[in-house]
């Protein structure tokens, strides 16, 4: 059972992430790799900032909205305005509550104008499901395919020719995607990711995911590259300051704060907490998500207190990690914005009662090839 008290799900790779000696843990209700026997997740990670990985993501929820006029009435409901781009284009977004909170950051495929494909955060699938049914006009059909398909994310400077070698497209403008034959079966293949380099998800039916991993791995192996796991993705995600929903981003926490206000439609009439984002954004939030760079050794964690030069708690730290790339300690933080701390200030986390002097920086922490 998971933690909600729910049937554990799997991946349709499971038998396959087991026979490469995986190590599991529950992620939003799935049973998922964090790391493979062999590699660790340092190795996993350095892959893929050096050559190419290969990530199993089908706990990713699917939703598929379709009717005429689905395009326009989700433009109603999430944050990003889906107005910005063309059938054939996927686009980052957010689903909001009323009170401007965030139930999950996610990725929407503009099929065309009556139909969108949608791929939240597994653990918000169910909400986002919820959500988008109860508001649909007559005429507009919410279908959950969480199961249906599997998700893999091929990631890394040599992520295009292992596609190439497989005969499938490499879709060259970021956040574009086209559905392809391969070996008799439909792949639709999107040029997005979550680790900062050059990369694709591929999204074939479930059935079809063991025989597309497997061909994968026979090309990145060869590389350099292999099999990563949920860890790797969680590290090389922390080394861009991308938002992770739960930590960066969640219902306490809203786009403006999480450094997200990109991805909302500011100037659209109607969507789920409008009216409260757009005075917060006018107002200044109260606080705000920042990157602390170490400055000496130290791995901050999430939930430890960030304090100013005087020792006056200013915020908390919601992602840490040990930077493979960096080889120091990094960290995500929510820091009260009357502290007036700016890029270039040093703060200190509290390591377990011990001072960690961090100093505030601009994303990303690492340069990368995403686009």
């Amino acid at each position: 059972m998971s933690e909600t008290g729910s049937p554990i799900q799997r991946s349709p790779l499971h038998d396959a992430h087991a026979e490469l000696d995986a190590k599991f843990a529950e992620f939003g209700g799935w049973e998922m790799p964090i790391q493979y026997g062999g590699r660790g997740v340092v190795a996993e990670h350095t892959s893929v900032r050096e050559s190419v990985g290969v990530f199993d993501v089908s706990h990713l929820g699917k939703l598929v909205v379709s009717g005429p006029g689905a395009a326009a009435f989700l433009n109603t409901c999430f944050t990003n305005d889906l107005n910005r781009i063309a059938p054939g284009k996927a686009q980052y977004t957010l689903c909001c509550t009323d009170d401007g909170g965030t139930v999950d950051d996610l990725i929407v495929y503009l099929v065309g104008a009556d139909e969108v494909f949608c791929m939240p955060n597994a653990a918000n699938t169910a909400e986002v499901y919820r959500m988008v049914s109860e508001a649909a006009p007559d005429g507009i059909d919410v279908r959950e395919a969480h199961t249906e398909y599997g998700v893999l994310a091929v990631q890394g400077p040599r992520s295009a020719e292992v596609l190439s070698s497989l005969d499938l497209p490499t879709p060259e403008e970021y956040m574009s995607y086209v559905d392809a034959e391969w070996r008799g079966h439909t792949v639709r293949v999107c040029r997005t990711g979550y680790t900062g380099e050059h990369g694709y998800e591929l999204v074939p039916a479930a059935e079809d995911a063991p025989q597309l991993w497997s061909a994968l791995l026979d090309v990145v192996g060869p590389l350099g590259g292999g099999p990563c796991g949920l860890g790797a993705r969680d590290t090389l995600r922390t080394e861009m300051g991308y938002p992770l929903h739960g930590h960066e981003l969640s219902t306490d926490i809203t786009p403006v704060q999480g450094v997200s206000s990109w991805a909302v439609g500011w100037d659209k009439e109607r969507f789920w907490g409008r009216d409260v984002l757009v005075a917060e954004r006018a107002a200044k939030p109260r606080r705000r998500v920042r990157c602390l760079r170490g400055l000496e050794r130290g791995v901050p964690r999430p939930g430890m207190p960030v304090l100013d030069k005087d020792g006056i708690q200013i915020g908390e730290t919601t992602s840490g990690t040990f930077s493979p790339t960096l080889k120091i300690g990094i960290a995500l933080a929510l820091i009260d914005t009357a502290a007036g701390v700016s890029a270039g200030d040093e703060v200190v986390v509290d390591v377990r009662g011990r001072s960690l002097r961090c100093e505030v920086i601009k994303p990303p922490f690492v340069q990368s090839g995403v686009r």
